[in-house]
């Protein structure tokens, strides 16, 4: 015969539970399974995954100790009848088809579990989901196959990838960055791992979403929307740097845009119309009206520049009908 254990000794399911609840309030929970949110919303929506994920973790504590409470005390063994007949000293428990009190439990606490999480789950949608009236930056993101387009209005800047040569985008930390998210062709998805939240581009209509992120670095973004034959290759970058960086990065960046819309505005090649050189267009409209084949008469009479001055020098004192010396003497 097992001997069973004192009362005294005995855990209630229950107990257990709430037990563990109050473990896991009191200790620094894992991500369970989530990288370190680099944006405030990322926080909320890792905050919301760890309590879905304790929440999962008592209901499953709960199931598991009334099985392991009923397997270990309802486990086979000779038991006597209703008269006493048969070995053994435990009656069988009550054959009863109903359990009032129970059956409000297993319904109440379920209903009650859910609710919890919904409310959970709304609070932490109109965090996420809420827009800021005056934010910091604002960028108009495309999606096209198969790259990104990141345009800043506010700073007349335009940064235009391709599938070979992803583009990157730059935000300062600390700040509130609106996003309006459009699509230019098919549906694409806007995701960036470390913000713990992604959102869709539609055609024909603009999403909205702001970030704030707060941990400077580089991050990986991606499209998270099956798009084509090349989706893998919609990739961008996101770098989060301080303010001074990121108005120093501004500053870089209209200017090489000024310099790719003006590019012969430093190099001189064009020196406009002051700046050109009058001889070489003087000796163009001269061979402009010569008529061909005069070049090459002019350059036989005028033969080398010497003896085309020593023959001046010999018939500058002759007389242009003899031939004879003008000059004095015999």
């Amino acid at each position: 015969m097992v001997r069973r254990l004192p009362r005294t000794r005995r855990l209630p399911a229950t107990g257990a539970v709430i037990a563990a609840g109050l473990l896991l309030a009191g200790c620094d929970l894992p991500g369970f399974g989530t990288p370190d949110p680099a944006a405030e919303e990322g926080e909320s929506i890792r905050r919301l995954w760890q309590g879905f994920f304790v929440a999962g973790l008592l209901v499953g504590a709960l199931v598991w100790g009334l099985l392991i409470y009923v397997l270990v005390k309802f486990r086979r063994r000779r038991r006597t009848d209703g008269d006493g007949e048969g070995e053994g000293d435990e009656p069988l428990p009550d054959q009863n088809a109903y359990n009032i009190p129970l059956e409000v439990f297993y319904t109440a606490v379920p209903v009650l579990v859910v609710g919890g999480l919904f409310g959970f789950s709304v609070a932490t949608q109109e965090r996420v989901n809420r827009l800021n009236d005056d934010p910091d930056v604002t960028v108009d993101v495309v999606g096209f196959q198969w790259s990104w387009q990141f345009h800043y209005p506010d700073e007349d800047l335009t940064i235009t990838g391709s599938a070979d040569d992803p583009p990157e985008l730059v935000l300062p930390v600390d700040q509130v960055v609106h996003l309006r998210l459009d699509a230019d062709d098919v549906a694409h998805s806007f995701w960036v791992p470390d913000f713990l939240s992604k959102r869709d581009l539609i055609p024909g209509f603009t999403n909205e979403i702001q970030v704030t992120p707060t941990e400077t670095g580089s991050y990986v973004g991606r499209c998270a929307e099956y798009c084509g034959i090349d989706h893998w290759r919609m990739l961008y970058t996101v770098r989060v740097v301080s303010e001074e960086e990121y108005e120093q990065w501004l500053a870089d960046a209209r200017a090489e845009a000024a310099d790719e819309d003006n590019p012969d505005a430093d190099t001189g090649d064009d020196p406009g119309p002051e700046g050109r050189d009058d001889t070489d267009g003087g000796d163009e409209d001269d061979r402009a009206d010569t008529e061909p084949g005069e070049d090459q008469a002019t350059t036989d009479d005028e033969g080398e520049p010497g003896e085309q001055d020593r023959q001046t020098g010999d018939t500058e004192g002759q007389d242009p009908t003899t031939g004879a010396n003008q000059g004095g003497g015999s």
